[in-house]
């Protein structure tokens, strides 16, 4: 901590610092994968499941790099695996432990989650050569190998593609963390650790689902339906849209949701709950009225058009919505299913009316490098809404789990005290409001 809290501090002597041989990390035990069975999703409980356990440090090889973690935050992806949906993770452990013998350690009766960080690189493998002990970096959740041609045009095309603290061992939910070193990125200096590790995955994911020619493709002028919009995904979703010149259509559950979505700049906001929609009139059963009412709101919002993509994550409940309001030749751009994976619409709307369905998961290294680089820029910011102590990760993955959040929800690891790590203090001093917009109380 001395180092990292230290200016002065070299490579040589982060290199030469002594690495624990364990660490502190968050995890769910194998032995305790049948503890919610016959459950229903919404009565299991992270907090039961999650523990806080010393752990053997792994050793970096090629191409690895072992970090330092300063902050994490949770993701949903923690939260499925603490509730060991829609299967537990053990099974993509084992798999990876079959794949080569570099891997075979990701096979242990316990599972190290998380799937973002920010921190220090304390050492690197053989064959790194981009990255040294004492880089301050965050770490974005693609893991590949690159071994097939598959990968070679978009990476997450890789037949070994798979998300790091989810389907591999070692995540950053814990004082260590083991990545490969075409995970880092350079950290945005204008940001608190915690700050830094909250746009990750959220943040890359939502810009190839709506930025890249690999989702959404979105342009100037661009109407976009926003579910979510001040969650974890959307609140990301949003400045991208507002940052990028399109319209944002938001769509929240509450009004202080609302408000959080006016402060980002968007001006068109739909309070779902308040306005009354129910898009299922029963458990199998829709309402396409529901869908018609939305649809005339939509329009009423941007003088009379209908939306050019729909940003989709919730699923099952508002698919066959999101299906009927996009304009004819428009794109419905999905990255998950929050609310049940088997989606439901009428597919008169979508082939008469020329309508795309495009699926969307996490990013390649570029997209999230150029995510980041605008964080850095300071053209999209962080949207961390609480901070928890490793010890109370089990409350946050609940809090996230019955959405008692906004925006994302960050976890202290080797930090001590927020609002460690920052070294660009003017950069900071002119982006303070947009930073803190969703934690006032912590500006």
């Amino acid at each position: 901590m001395s180092a990292v809290l230290s200016d002065d501090a070299t490579t040589e002597d982060f290199g030469n610092l002594p690495v624990p041989e364990s660490y502190r990390g968050v995890v769910v035990r194998k032995e305790e994968t049948g503890m919610f069975a016959g459950m229903e999703s919404a009565d299991k409980d992270p907090r039961k499941s999650l523990h806080l356990e010393h752990v053997p440090t792994p050793e970096p090889g090629p191409g690895e790099a072992l970090v330092a973690v300063m902050a994490s935050s949770v993701n949903y992806n923690t939260v499925w695996s603490s509730i060991f949906e829609p299967l537990p993770t053990f099974g993509f452990l084992e798999r990876y432990a079959r794949s080569s013998p570099q891997a075979a350690h990701h096979d242990r009766p316990y599972h190290v989650l998380g799937s973002d960080l920010a921190g220090v690189v304390l050492r690197t493998g053989p064959g790194v050569n981009a990255w040294r002990p004492g880089d301050r970096v965050v770490a974005h959740c693609l893991s590949v190998e690159l071994e097939s041609s598959e990968g070679h045009n978009d990476t997450m095309l890789d037949p070994e593609q798979r998300i790091w603290g989810f389907e591999t061992n070692y995540g950053g939910l814990a004082e260590l963390a083991l990545v490969k070193s075409n995970q880092l990125m350079p950290k945005a200096e204008h940001l608190s650790w915690e700050e830094a590790a909250a746009p990750g995955l959220v943040n890359s994911t939502a810009y190839r689902q709506l930025v890249s020619r690999n989702g959404a493709g979105m342009k100037q002028g661009d109407n976009v339906l926003i579910w979510g919009a001040s969650g974890g995904l959307g609140s990301y979703a949003t400045q991208l849209a507002l940052a990028g010149g399109a319209n944002p259509i938001c769509v929240v559950s509450s009004g202080q949701k609302a408000d959080i979505c006016r402060s980002m700049g968007a001006e068109a906001i739909i309070d779902r709950n308040a306005e009354g929609y129910r898009f299922w009139k029963d458990e199998h059963t829709q309402d396409p009225k529901e869908w018609k009412r939305f649809g005339k709101r939509i329009r009423e919002l941007t003088g009379g058009e209908d939306v050019d993509i729909v940003f989709e994550h919730p699923g099952r409940e508002t698919f066959g919505a999101s299906v009927y309001v996009t304009r004819k030749g428009g794109t419905i751009v999905t990255c998950a299913s929050t609310t049940g994976y088997t989606h439901e619409y009428d597919n008169r709307y979508l082939w008469m009316s020329l309508k795309r369905i495009v699926g969307s998961h996490f990013a390649n290294y570029r997209e999230a490098w150029e995510a980041n680089r605008l964080i850095a820029k300071g053209r999209i910011h962080p949207t961390l809404s609480k901070v928890y102590s490793l010890e109370d990760t089990g409350q946050a993955a609940y809090d996230v789990h019955r959405n008692l959040h906004q925006g994302k929800v960050g976890v202290l690891a080797l930090a001590p005290t927020e609002g460690l790590g920052v070294r660009d203090h003017d950069m900071r001093a002119r982006h303070i409001d947009a930073i803190g917009r969703f934690r006032p109380t912590a500006r």
